[in-house]
């Protein structure tokens, strides 16, 4: 296989997160995971923030902060990354899968509240919402079922860091915990980072005690002498990642900018291409983390023709019901999510991010117009 010109991603630098990593690699006084919390509130809106090694961290000590059991249900989309139901897994609980909406690649809201209004029960903790591509589904009726049925809401929002819904950016809305990842699944970053954000403080405490083995300290003891209280694990997030992800925050709005610049371009330039369907323009709060199309034919030569001509692309996602464990685990039929499965045999995802030149972007255009002429 040759070398990509143009890969599926490519991790963005600056000055500021050079001269940030600098201050850690000298040994300067700033602590800089305190600050990335800091100003990741600041940033986001929300009252807390908890750096974590990575994305699956966080989610996975969402749900230790739930103090999630054996037996007990999570709902999540089937369209979804495998972190998301493996991190329900871990506490021997069970994920429940709903489709996809025929119109948006997340969550079904009508089949989510069928199903909290078919299966009320205690065993029933949380919801799962992934904000796939950066775009959201409607969270105040998301939130009002919350209440209704007496859930607790997720939101993975590892591809929708900046991404805003009725103003707000998304981790400031009203979810019980919001996760970030700042080396997204595809996307990969040069480092590795994640973040739990909640305005509930008791979540918070736990959190942060289960983040670093539930070790308590006597501030008025040695440093050296500890207890532990309870059982969690190392999720903590190194000095150097987040001397770099600080300054990732810092440029996101603008890279952002740059993103729905790219996607307005795709679109217009895709608009009439045989055999592409581009994404709809009109939810002016999608973030364009990622930029999917359809193909109505052959989803993967299509790719694989991408592939010979020097672009990367990306598949978001394999339905949940599709992977062996799940499939096998929970005797999930093929035909048990007709949308997700329908979706998944045409999504591609093409490179879009904010680094990308304008030859670039008419580079990946121009390669796919010349291979949709191909299909018949």
């Amino acid at each position: 296989m040759k070398d990509l010109k143009i890969p599926f991603s490519r991790y963005e630098s600056s000055r500021s997160a050079h001269s940030n990593v600098s201050d850690a690699l000298d040994g300067e006084d700033t602590n800089q995971i305190e600050e990335l919390e800091r100003e990741f509130c600041e940033y986001v809106g929300a009252k807390y923030a908890l750096a974590t090694s990575h994305g699956t961290s966080a989610l996975h000590l969402a749900m230790l902060a739930f103090d999630l059991k054996r037996g007990d249900k999570v709902v999540c989309s089937v369209n979804a990354h495998p972190n998301v139901p493996e991190v329900v897994r871990h506490f021997d609980a069970e994920p429940v899968f709903i489709d996809i909406a025929k119109n948006s690649y997340n969550i079904d809201l009508d089949k989510l509240e069928a199903y909290l209004q078919e299966h009320k029960s205690k065993k029933l903790k949380a919801v799962i919402l992934t904000h796939l591509g950066g775009e959201s589904v409607n969270l105040e009726r998301v939130y009002s079922m919350a209440k209704l049925y007496n859930v607790r809401i997720v939101e993975d929002a590892s591809e929708a860091l900046g991404a805003t819904y009725k103003g707000k950016k998304i981790g400031a809305t009203g979810a019980d915990i919001v996760t970030f990842d700042f080396s997204p699944h595809l996307k990969k970053n040069i480092c590795n980072g994640g973040m739990l954000v909640t305005e509930d403080e008791e979540v918070i405490e736990r959190a942060r005690l289960l983040a670093h083995h539930a070790m308590v300290r006597d501030k008025d003891a040695l440093e050296y002498i500890y207890d532990v209280v309870d059982i969690g694990n190392d999720y903590s997030l190194s000095q150097l990642n987040a001397a770099y992800i600080r300054a990732q925050i810092k440029d996101q709005d603008v890279n952002i900018k740059r993103e729905r610049e790219i996607a307005q371009i795709y679109s217009k330039e895709l608009a009439n291409v045989e055999h592409v369907q581009t994404p709809s323009m009109d939810n002016e709060e999608n973030a364009f983390s990622l930029y999917i199309i359809k193909i109505d034919k052959n989803r993967d030569s299509f790719a694989t023709a991408l592939q010979e001509e020097g672009i990367g692309s990306g598949l978001h996602y394999i339905p949940l019901h599709l992977l062996t464990y799940y499939k096998t685990k929970y005797s999930l039929r093929v035909n048990d999510f007709p949308v997700a499965l329908r979706t998944f045999q045409q999504v591609l995802s093409l490179p879009i991010y904010a680094s990308m030149s304008d030859d670039e972007v008419k580079t990946v255009i121009k390669a796919v117009k010349k291979i949709a002429k191909t299909r018949v």
